[in-house]
């Protein structure tokens, strides 16, 4: 793989060249930039300039694994990928290495990190073709692959799956995790593919998933629960999100952070059983499982 000078006027003028003519030709509408981190600064500035020149709302996704920052002020990026929250998730979710508390604060600490419009265009991700597919570092537990993708799909940011994650394809790390996609309806879980569309739908439908804040209740966090509140603007009523990681059944209390004393209704849970019971001041969720609740 060739090293380019991106100083030099010529190259840096023909690389993004490159990029503005495949927007004209063929209706490119973002790029996702490799190894971002390690181009310059100046650089990305300049490809900045010219591709939001040829579409003011193209999508301009850098991949840094780190502290993205000085990327995301505005002059380069978009968004990165965001690798923390796969951490994050990681840590609470498949290998169980921290607690609910933990994977609150790691949350909390990159939402605090980033301007508020950068987090709601950050892109979230469980797996990537760099990464071991999420079901194989699941233990090849569906009902953890259902509760993480729950927790992508309700958290602040843009949800993305890596193709095949949706009908549960394995794969170790790298190059294993880049199998070629299953089509036979026999060897894909079609189960779980109908569950990702429900996310998708219920995200697209609540306004409180694309634009709303994202608040842990924190006395309801820890051990393997993790509890949050998902509410727009100048109003209490939004959703909450409850997981519980654990084998065993829990409870959360919701009579502290509930602004209605009907009982909610169950807006989409990540198995049939998920909820055990419910009511206007608490919920019992069934082990290694989730659910958005709404009033």
């Amino acid at each position: 793989m060739p090293k380019l000078n991106t100083e030099h006027p010529q190259v840096r003028a023909y690389l993004i060249d490159v990029a503005v003519e495949w927007m004209e030709e063929t209706g490119v509408d973002g790029w996702r930039l490799d190894v971002a981190d390690e181009v310059d600064h100046e650089f990305w500035r300049a490809f900045r300039q010219a591709v939001k020149a040829e579409n003011p709302d193209a999508y301009v996704l850098g991949e840094v694994w780190h502290d993205a920052r000085p990327w995301l002020r505005g002059d380069q990026f978009d968004a990165t990928m965001n690798y923390p929250f796969t951490y994050a998730v990681d840590g609470f979710f498949t290998e169980a290495s921290i607690d609910g508390r933990a994977f609150a604060d790691r949350v909390g600490r990159f939402l605090f990190r980033y301007p508020d419009a950068t987090n709601r265009v950050l892109f979230n991700l469980l797996g990537s073709h760099d990464t071991a597919r999420l079901r194989t570092r699941c233990g090849d537990d569906v009902d953890r692959v259902r509760v993480a993708m729950l927790a992508l799909f309700t958290a602040v940011g843009v949800p993305c799956v890596y193709y095949g994650d949706e009908v549960g394809m394995r794969g170790g790390d790298d190059p294993d995790c880049r199998r070629t996609m299953v089509w036979d309806p026999t060897e894909r879980d079609e189960a779980l593919r109908a569950y990702v569309r429900e996310l998708i739908a219920v995200r697209r439908e609540r306004s409180a998933l694309t634009r709303g804040d994202l608040r842990f209740v924190h006395d309801q966090c820890g051990g393997d629960l993790v509890v949050y509140r998902r509410t727009t603007a100048g109003s209490r009523d939004g959703l909450t999100v409850v997981i519980n990681r654990g084998d065993e059944a829990a409870t959360v209390e919701l009579d502290d952070d509930w602004s209605a004393a009907s009982v909610p209704s169950v807006v989409v849970a990540s198995r049939d059983d998920a909820v055990r019971e419910v009511d206007s001041t608490r919920v019992t969720v069934a082990g290694v499982s989730g659910v958005v609740l709404e009033p």
